[in-house]
């Protein structure tokens, strides 16, 4: 049977943490939101999207949109969840679901990312060494509830809610980097991307 699978990055946050547009952040002589669409090009996804909001503009000049079905947040400043919920409006009628991904962690293995996708229940998240990480795995039955989404942290209220069976990808490792701090950048720079 052949699995349809959405990919969406994430990449619409105004950086407020950080005091510049993190996804325009030079790594590996790019852009940090460079190196994370790289990786879930990597996936082979049949669908890719990404939420851009805060700094649209200087996103669309200097980062690789190539392959990538840009999505336009208007409402970005409300949290990701009006990002996954604007993105959930788009998603191609024959997804059989979803994996978001952090614009702002290109250390995650496109493996786990695979595994993830493999996952049986509606719902499935990795597992590292040092807690629960993206990627996030949602099925098909559960994408109608991604469109109804808003503030922070609305997927991990959605994971915890206990309304759909989830599975636990075990993944090697600690939980990649995201980059939300100076101190998280200088992190990743030194090479810790997990």
């Amino acid at each position: 049977m052949t699995v349809f699978v959405t990919g969406l990055v994430l990449a619409a946050g105004a950086s407020v943490r950080l005091g510049e547009a993190k996804q325009l952040l030079p790594y590996r002589g790019r852009t940090l939101l460079d190196a994370t669409l790289d990786l879930a090009r990597s996936c082979a996804f049949d669908q890719l999207l990404v939420t851009l909001g805060g700094a649209a503009d200087l996103v669309r000049d200097r980062v690789d949109l190539t392959g990538v079905q840009v999505v336009e947040n208007v409402e970005f400043s409300t949290g990701c969840g009006s990002s996954i919920s604007t993105a959930a409006q788009v998603v191609d009628p024959r997804a059989d679901g979803l994996v978001l991904l952090l614009g702002d962690q290109p250390g995650v293995r496109a493996a786990d990312v695979r595994r993830v996708a493999a996952a049986s229940t509606p719902l499935a998240v990795c597992r590292y060494a040092d807690g629960l990480g993206h990627p996030f795995w949602f099925a098909r039955e559960v994408l109608p509830e991604l469109r109804g989404l808003h503030g922070d942290k609305a997927v991990w209220k959605l994971l915890h809610s206990g309304r759909h069976p989830v599975t636990e990808v075990p993944a090697d490792g600690p939980t990649p980097i995201d980059v939300d701090t100076r101190a998280d950048y200088q992190r990743l720079l030194a090479g810790e991307a997990r």
